[in-house]
């Protein structure tokens, strides 16, 4: 996997390479600013950056403001955004249109490398990576919201974790519940949010992150 880390503080900057390398990863290129991943990530075409939100010179929202231009310009990579919060409209734009290769966590959750790293490597191969958090303000802010609070506590849990991208196996672990009880649960989801369910557990995740950014 090759990777573009984009974050203007140099330790943790030198933490997430080290991190990444000592795991089997190349990292291809560390900037410190957003205009620089824009141009880096042009020229060296990594399967993912991992970008994070606020970055120079104003260190407000240069950094998904960029992963947002380079979703648009470069679909083919990967954007991992990281962040101390939601920033609801850029995120829904972010996920709005193609929801492949994309993820946003927030830095507080990101305790578990092993999680991390997965996570850097589900979006670098086009999955999804989405905190719960952040799933739960989308759902909130969201224009169907009405047909939302449709759905049973349980409901919204297996959907967050969905949105994760997290497999059905993976879901019935988490919530310590059957395979069966799952997937019951996931037609029961697309039933009531009126999209169709598909065969594998990616574009259901896909399905969702469309509905959320609509």
């Amino acid at each position: 996997m090759r990777v573009v880390i984009a974050e203007d503080s140099v330790l943790l900057r030198d933490g997430l390479s080290r991190l990444l390398t000592a795991r089997g990863h190349e990292v291809v290129g560390e900037v410190g600013d957003a205009e620089q991943l824009v141009t880096v990530a042009g020229q060296l075409r990594p399967d993912v950056c991992v970008v994070d939100v606020r970055m120079p010179p104003t260190h407000t929202d240069e950094g998904i403001r960029a992963a947002v231009r380079m979703r648009a310009t470069l679909p083919e990579v990967g954007v991992l955004v990281l962040s101390q919060y939601v920033e609801e409209q850029y995120a829904t734009e972010l996920l709005a249109g193609n929801t492949s290769g994309v993820g946003y966590l927030l830095k507080d959750r990101v305790a578990d490398v092993g999680d991390f790293v997965a996570a850097v490597e589900r979006v670098a191969s086009g999955g999804t990576a989405l905190d719960p958090e952040v799933v739960s303000q989308l759902l909130g802010r969201s224009r169907k919201r009405d047909v939302v609070e449709k759905l049973t506590p349980r409901e919204r849990e297996v959907l967050g974790l969905m949105a994760e991208g997290r497999t059905n196996a993976a879901v019935a672990q988490a919530l310590v519940v059957s395979d069966g009880a799952v997937e019951k649960h996931v037609s029961n989801i697309f039933g009531k949010l009126g999209l169709a369910p598909s065969d594998t557990d990616h574009r259901r995740v896909l399905a969702v992150l469309a509905y959320l950014g609509s």
